[in-house]
């Protein structure tokens, strides 16, 4: 049975032959976000399904494409959708993607996602890059055999998104005139979204925001040696003592409308790099 280090080293080498660029920066497109990568130029596309041992996005807000071209005047990949824990993928399936554009020899990685507000400053629209995450869903993407070319058996995560970058990206949007947020994400399992009581728990322990992706992909980042630039486009804000229902179709909807502030924001940061 081949083996998941032969399975990424596969589908890297097929993606490789279409590409005819040598992109050191990579893109993980979320909920309704995956039109962030339309501005790129010379774009051209794979689907997942046409991947070696690539998973298939099963959300209907993720497109499910590999898209490759210049932004910015820089070499760039793209991830039009992500996988998710609640989908039954495990965590190496999750993070397969992140280990496939670090064997294409990407170095910088910039995630982005919808989550719910935790912060009653926040509204619904804002943007927020995070400084540090909280891991709630039980699971890791490095527990098992430990593959020592690919990185060490306990990474720290002392800074797992990069200083360096929460800086680039601040003032991006300062010089844009975006307001960006800053906050630490929680993630957990879902599909479920969260009741009032867990809301008011989340907040507690010092969480800004709470989403169901990211996570899995940092911590295989951070492992891989990536350096790291995550965003959440806030798309409600759940206020535990006044307690609202979450309605799927317009979280979508908010973090589709959000796009357009975020896809200027990041073609900002990486015309910066």
């Amino acid at each position: 049975m081949i083996g998941f280090k032969e399975k990424v080293e596969e589908a890297a080498g097929f993606i490789a032959s279409y590409l005819d660029i040598k992109p050191e920066i990579g893109l993980i497109l979320g909920t309704g976000l995956g039109g962030v990568a339309a501005g790129m130029e010379n774009q051209e596309s794979l689907a997942y399904e046409a991947v070696p041992h690539f998973p298939r996005s099963t959300v209907e807000s993720h497109l499910g494409r590999i898209v490759f071209g210049t932004w910015a005047q820089k070499p760039v990949i793209a991830l039009q959708g992500r996988f998710h824990l609640y989908e039954g993928y495990s965590p190496e399936e999750v993070s397969f993607p992140i280990r496939v554009l670090r064997a294409l020899g990407v170095k910088i990685l910039l995630l982005s996602s919808a989550a719910g507000g935790l912060n009653p400053n926040f509204r619904a629209g804002d943007l927020m890059v995070l400084t540090d995450h909280i891991n709630l869903t039980g699971r890791s993407p490095l527990a098992g055999p430990n593959i020592d070319d690919w990185g060490v058996r306990f990474p720290d995560m002392t800074e797992p998104y990069s200083g360096r970058l929460v800086e680039l990206a601040e003032e991006t949007a300062l010089a844009e005139r975006i307001r960006l947020r800053r906050g630490v994400y929680v993630g957990v399992l879902g599909p479920n979204l969260e009741t009032a009581a867990e809301t008011r728990f989340l907040r507690m322990i010092g969480a800004d925001a709470v989403g169901m992706s990211m996570v899995m992909e940092v911590i295989t980042a951070v492992h891989a040696g990536f350096e790291v630039l995550g965003f959440s486009v806030i798309t409600n804000v759940n206020l535990p003592d006044c307690y609202m229902p979450a309605n799927i179709e317009e979280i979508i909807a908010t973090a589709n409308r959000a796009g357009e502030r975020l896809s200027l924001l990041l073609e900002g940061i990486v015309s910066r790099l």
